[in-house]
């Protein structure tokens, strides 16, 4: 049984340069979870947990069907409610928004999850309902990697922003991140992040 990876399908998408760059992002279906508050409490932790949950008990179930696939990294959006998400000079931690979501394959489906959803219930409790399939375009972007602590970001976002401006762009929506290392087992400074942000296509061109 061959093994579906998006990752390389999409690999400009979960790939990055250190220096800033432009990459077309076409739409995509995805596990979502929304929620808010500090991304170092538990309420972001559980919804994690439930994230990864659904991802891997819908792997194992279309496995069985045939068809497999890899589970993706995790991404984020990030915002608050009134004003400009900055890094630089952050709102309070309880103040953040943020939607955490990993691509999935085409074919899974709100059917298939009403189908699980009890058996997930009873294993990892009542978390695993505020997840939901998600389907988002992002277009055209502007994206840089990071390398380091999440915390040590801002300086990569700063000259990302700078050259979204330099470039004659305009940026619009969330500050996006995509994870490409597991925090659990990667020393801090070696952590590699993808800082996204799409940009105003009336713009473009």
């Amino acid at each position: 049984m061959s093994k579906l990876d998006l990752s390389k399908e999409l690999k400009d998408c979960y790939r990055a340069k250190s220096k800033p760059d432009t990459v077309y992002v076409p739409d995509g279906k995805f596990l979502s979870i929304l929620g808010k508050g500090d991304p170092t409490g538990e309420e972001y932790k559980e919804a994690i947990g439930a994230l990864y949950s659904w991802a891997y008990t819908l792997k194992f179930h279309f496995k069985g069907l045939g068809k497999d696939f890899k589970v993706m990294p995790l991404e984020g959006l990030w915002w608050i409610e009134d004003g400009t998400f900055d890094m630089n000079n952050p709102a309070p931690r309880e103040d953040w928004r943020w939607r955490a979501f990993i691509r999935v394959p085409d074919y899974i489906s709100k059917e298939a999850m009403k189908e699980l959803v009890s058996e997930l219930l009873d294993k990892k409790g009542e978390k695993v309902q505020e997840v939901s399939l998600w389907n988002y375009h992002e277009g055209i972007s502007a994206q840089v990697l990071h390398i380091g602590s999440y915390s040590e970001e801002p300086p990569t976002i700063n000259a990302l922003h700078k050259w979204v401006e330099e470039s004659g762009y305009r940026l619009r929506g969330h500050h996006h991140e995509i994870y490409l290392s597991n925090p659990q087992r990667s020393k801090p400074e070696n952590l590699k992040t993808i800082i996204r942000h799409p940009l105003d296509e009336m713009g473009l061109g």
